[in-house]
């Protein structure tokens, strides 16, 4: 294991710069840290759901490797060169997801995000998910990205969907419909 920190603020990001894992600095704004860090609030935004009393217990046990692996993506992006996502990971995600949806009614109409607090955390977490894919395929426009990466976000990000849908039937025993025919304000 590396140094723990010991002193949080150093003062060295003051000039508007950060540093990454190789040492080098980068503006805070950089693609690479908003990839990084958009990682980093799809894994806050997962904790904030794992806090929520009474989750099923296998929806916590697969968002808690979940927030592992999130982490050692953000140690992918924050070190470039650096391995951490692998394939198999991205198929594990797939037959996880699989596994969740096969217990689900197949989907009719658009569900909207809600359903109750685990849910809609669930929904929050996904659109951060989506966020944090965009942000990783913007960085691969201009540097060296695994493509496994992405490719984990987007499972990831199908995956909380499905969560999101056993959540609600969890806590509601149903989901939020979108209605389409519905009366207009005037």
């Amino acid at each position: 294991m590396g140094n723990r920190l010991s002193k949080i603020y150093t003062r060295t990001g003051d000039d508007g710069t950060t540093g990454l894992g190789d040492g080098s600095r980068v503006p805070k704004d950089s693609v690479r840290v908003e990839a990084y860090g958009t990682v980093d609030e799809l894994n806050s935004a997962l904790g904030v759901l794992l806090a929520l009393p009474k989750l099923p217990p296998q929806v916590s046990a697969c968002l808690f490797e979940v927030q592992h692996e999130l982490f050692d993506m953000g140690g992918e992006l924050c070190i470039p060169g650096h391995l951490a996502i692998t394939a198999e990971q991205v198929v594990r995600l797939e037959r996880t997801l699989d596994g969740f949806n096969d217990a689900l009614a197949p989907l009719k109409e658009f569900i909207l995000p809600g359903g109750g607090p685990a849910s809609a955390a669930c929904h929050l977490a996904r659109t951060v998910a989506r966020r944090a894919e965009r942000r990783v395929c913007t960085l691969a426009r201009s540097e060296k990205v695994s493509p496994e990466v992405a490719k984990y976000l987007n499972r990831l990000s199908d995956l909380l969907f499905v969560i999101a849908r056993v959540l609600a039937r969890h806590e509601r025993g149903a989901e939020v419909l979108w209605r389409h025919a519905r009366s207009k304000p005037a």
